[in-house]
């Protein structure tokens, strides 16, 4: 029997949870389960990448604006909305990722009694508050009651696991962890590494990310200026790409005016596929304050480029036995100009870091076992329900 399994996540914009969802209805086997994908609104570069035989249901599909503003009235139609599909469309269990879209499956798959999967991709004390911003508390009593309903929980990371479990009161035992996989394969497809000459003028460094506070750029942009200020003459000039878009662009761009050469910062905006620039980039540089398990470290691992990241969150699981990451304290511009500049005058380390991190992607982060995992998990709430 075909199991109808619900993904569940708000758009398809291009951020960390939305590719793990491309990548799972791209893997998902078929010949088990036939795969749906809902979404607040048809938003995104990775809605064309969705495969042929997905069905996609949105909620801006029949949104109305409320004639009276009542706090809450644009959940509950959210809550109708998926209701109504989960019945039309027969679906027999959910896959919810990300706190607004656990909110809304919750009562919903409770309405009409379908077994859900809930993944938790940061350490909600931290996150939800900067997510969510209103009635946190009230969100957080409303998560606690969907994660105690869901059939399975799953964390990215042990931080994150471990944070849920002190946030919204549930036994560590109930939450399993499944770190991000990548499809290395996939992405080694879309990028082609160019060719460098053999003395190079320019230390490429790019940056992905949303641009919103618990990313630093703030940070990083700091750390440029620091940087520069003690960069040896013998050293080619640092040249910053910063990828993405947010809130606090215009922000950084004027904080990038204080950069001795203006120039050294490029905001590139969003891109449709950033693996190009991670691959021609000499490293990735990571300036979060927190992480779950962030999926663009993952990225620049499985294609080979050398990693600086600031030890938060889930970031620091991505080391192992052997050193991967050029690592700087979080919220320390100092610490992460230091990290910078060591990888400038040492690159036999990092080429070092940079081998053991392509082994740890293949042992801990394949594709095909965590999709297998997943399908398990799935399998296993269907049977749970009808038994």
């Amino acid at each position: 029997m075909i199991r109808r399994v619900l993904f569940m996540i708000s758009s398809m914009r291009g951020g960390g949870s939305e590719r793990q969802t491309l990548i799972l209805l791209k893997h998902l086997n078929r010949s088990q389960f036939s795969p749906h994908l809902y979404v607040m609104e048809r938003a995104g570069d990775l809605l064309s990448q969705v495969p042929a035989d997905v069905p996609i249901h949105s909620f801006e599909d029949i949104r109305k604006e409320p004639v009276i503003y009542l706090p809450g009235g644009m959940m509950r139609q959210q809550i109708r909305h998926l209701k109504q599909l989960l019945s039309d469309e027969s679906i027999d269990v959910i896959y919810d990722r990300t706190f607004h879209m656990t909110m809304i499956a919750g009562p919903a798959s409770r309405h009409r009694d379908i077994p859900r999967i809930s993944t938790i991709v940061s350490p909600p004390e931290l996150a939800l508050p900067l997510v969510e911003k209103r009635f946190v508390r009230m969100k957080q009593h409303r998560l606690a009651k969907a994660y105690q309903a869901s059939r399975q929980v799953i964390a990215v990371s042990k931080i994150a696991a471990d944070s849920a479990a002190n946030f919204y009161q549930l036994p560590s035992k109930s939450i399993t962890v499944l770190p991000n996989p990548v499809d290395t394969a996939a992405l080694r497809q879309t990028t082609e590494k160019e060719q460098q000459p053999e003395t190079k003028s320019t230390l490429a460094l790019v940056c992905v990310g949303r641009m919103t506070e618990e990313k630093g750029h703030r940070d990083l942009i700091n750390a440029i200026v620091t940087a520069q200020a003690n960069w040896p003459n013998t050293n080619p000039a640092i040249h910053l790409q910063l990828i993405g878009d947010g809130p606090l662009r215009a922000d950084l761009e004027c904080l990038a005016r204080k950069v001795h050469k203006p120039h050294s910062v490029e905001f590139a905006g969003t891109l449709s596929n950033v693996a190009p620039s991670i691959i021609n980039a000499d490293a990735l540089v990571l300036p979060s304050l927190f992480e779950g398990m962030p999926n663009v470290v993952l990225e620049a691992m499985a294609l080979g480029t050398p990693v600086i990241a600031t030890r938060a969150g889930g970031t620091i699981e991505l080391e192992r036995e052997e050193p991967t990451i050029l690592w700087a304290d979080p919220q320390n511009p100092t610490s992460l100009a230091e990290a910078i500049l060591s990888f400038a005058s040492d690159p036999k380390s990092a080429a070092r870091r940079t081998q053991a991190a392509t082994r740890l992607i293949t042992e801990h982060h394949n594709i095909e076992t965590t999709c297998h995992e997943i399908e398990h998990y799935l399998a296993a709430a269907c049977v749970n329900e009808s038994n």
